[in-house]
């Protein structure tokens, strides 16, 4: 007997399991790896390659808005984005996000001068907050909830890759020609640009651009943006460019606060009308936990991919190359990991115990980094990489589909973007964090260096840049010893951090409560596929259960 048809408003139900995936499933699937791979690589390449940029444009003191304007522009715009998707459709959202990226790395990478380097890269920003939010809602339109933990198992370790060796690559590049660390983007750009043209044939509402203008939260949206890019501001300059009790420092991020309370109470007020971040959102404690649990883990993956760097420069004495391999590990595991676990839940459809695991281990990784000096054997170090990067792979593909699993279809979008806001959002805080707790406690440490020029040039937070040069090296070796016990001191204190925002984890997941996952896809925005395609591509070469309901 025919199953009794679901009614929703204007959505599709499809019961797509078991389905093979088609041809245009998996170009998409790869051209979203490949991007987002792109993105997340291009957000963290300028890490290691800025000082060469630096020096060759002659930034001076704009190096600091040259190296965050990326990560403003991306972050702020993702709510808004999410909105224009449940406007628009998927379709020229990505792509025009895919363009802007490409664009932005022509200026940025054709760049003579600090405000052409600026302007690019705030291009690029843009359209990689598009990218990262939309790589993710695409996949859901195209899988069920049940099965969205294995793709995007696959597509966020790829993520995860770029951010992780981006340092690396940008080091590498730097070294012969600064340029091509944003040229390299362009190649893969039109690579994917014709994939995402052609395959991505997703569902859209017809809307003219007055209905656009009209169903778009414009205060809400110009309100995040201001508030969001205050507290960023306060965030990045924090310690750099002045200190953290400076009002330069405290008034921006005071002002974002009251300014992010007042966007949630507009958005509770305007709750019956079109708000770009439904209040019920964050209604349940299932997709808040889930929530928290992103920003968290995002936060301790940046975390862990700056300072365990810092160990193999400062105190192991390995150049940038060596360290890259040394860091492997992580790398390697955190891929093929997030794979399994996705493929895990998609079989289980059970997320809480892979959250329980993933920050327990999160939480244990760190902890055990304590016990690592300078003699510490590779096996030893290996295995602690392999420890914490089981734990991100536990976390990464399992958190969204929890958000998601609470909530009504109609709200993924906006979901998304939150989800994927709160991600960059934890991605500043995971440089910012560390880096305080890592010169407070060198500065503090820094009476044991008995050498007065040696202790005077690492204080003052310049310990961090000095890492990953000849300077520790070339030390005379009782000072040089005594400056590794400081490093050593520093990274405990960094370590022990880690692990307290760890244990935060596992107070969520605590709070998380299990809700079933749907195996149905309910969109107004899936792939445009024939029935008779579903047909010749089922796998029990049964009839095709095709319930729709407009």
């Amino acid at each position: 007997m025919e199953a009794p048809k679901r009614t929703m408003d204007n959505e599709t139900a499809v019961e797509l399991e078991p389905v093979a995936k088609g041809r245009h499933f998996w170009l998409v699937i790869c051209s979203l790896c490949l991007i987002g791979f792109t993105a997340s690589l291009d957000g963290s390449i300028i890490a290691i390659a800025l000082p060469h940029i630096s020096n060759n444009l002659d930034l001076g003191d704009k190096y600091v808005p040259a190296a965050n304007c990326f990560v403003f522009a991306q972050t702020v715009v993702q709510p808004g984005i999410a909105q224009l998707c449940d406007i628009l459709g998927r379709r020229w959202p990505i792509i025009i996000s895919v363009v802007l990226f490409a664009i932005g790395s022509g200026i940025a990478g054709g760049a003579n001068d600090a405000t052409t380097m600026i302007a690019g890269r705030t291009v690029q920003g843009l359209g990689s907050g598009g990218i990262m939010l939309l790589v993710e809602l695409v996949v859901c339109d195209m899988v069920s909830l049940r099965d969205r933990g294995k793709y995007l198992g696959i597509v966020l370790s790829t993520s995860a890759l770029g951010a992780i060796v981006g340092p690396v690559v940008g080091g590498a590049l730097a070294e012969r020609d600064w340029r091509w660390c944003f040229y390299i983007n362009l190649p893969i750009c039109a690579v994917v640009l014709p994939i995402m043209v052609f395959s991505l044939r997703v569902k859209h509402l017809p809307v003219s651009w007055k209905m656009v203008f009209a169903q778009v939260d414009w205060a809400g949206n110009l309100l995040f943006i201001a508030s969001t890019t205050s507290i960023l501001i306060g965030l990045t300059f924090g310690g750099t460019m002045y200190p953290w009790s400076s009002w330069r420092i405290i008034v921006p991020i005071v002002l974002g606060a009251v300014g992010l309370a007042g966007f949630h109470a507009y958005q509770y007020y305007i709750r019956d009308k079109n708000p770009c971040v439904p209040p019920h959102v964050f209604g349940n404690r299932t997709s808040g936990a889930a929530f928290y649990m992103i920003f968290v883990t995002s936060m301790l993956l940046q975390w862990v991919c700056f300072f365990w760097p810092i160990y193999f420069l400062a105190v192991r004495g390995k150049t940038l190359i060596k360290t890259g391999v040394n860091f492997m590990p992580f790398m390697f595991l955190l891929i093929p990991g997030s794979a399994v676990v996705g493929v895990i839940l998609s079989k289980t459809g059970h997320y809480r115990p892979l959250h329980a695991i993933g920050f327990i281990l999160s939480t244990l990784g760190p902890g055990l980094n304590v016990l690592l000096d300078k003699d510490t054997y590779a096996g030893v170090w290996a295995m602690l990489q392999i420890v914490d990067a089981i734990g991100r792979s536990c976390i990464l593909p399992t958190t969204l589909p929890a958000v998601l699993a609470s909530l009504p279809e109609k709200d993924v979008a906006s979901a998304t973007g939150m989800y994927s806001f709160l991600r960059s959002f934890g991605y500043v805080w995971g440089i910012t964090i560390p880096g305080i707790m890592f010169k407070n406690r060198f500065d503090a440490l820094s009476y044991q260096i008995s050498d007065p020029t040696v202790r005077n040039a690492l204080g003052g937070g310049r310990a961090y840049e000095f890492a990953t040069g000849s300077f520790v090296r070339e030390l005379p070796q009782p000072v040089k010893n005594q400056v590794l016990h400081v490093y050593l001191g520093a990274l405990k204190a960094v370590w022990y951090g880690a692990m307290a925002f760890g244990a935060t984890g596992l107070i969520a997941v605590a709070v998380e409560k299990h809700v079933p996952l749907r195996t149905e896809l309910e969109t107004k925005y899936g792939l445009e596929e024939s029935k008779d395609k579903h047909k010749q591509e089922a796998v029990d070469k049964g009839p095709a259960r095709d319930k729709t309901t407009l």
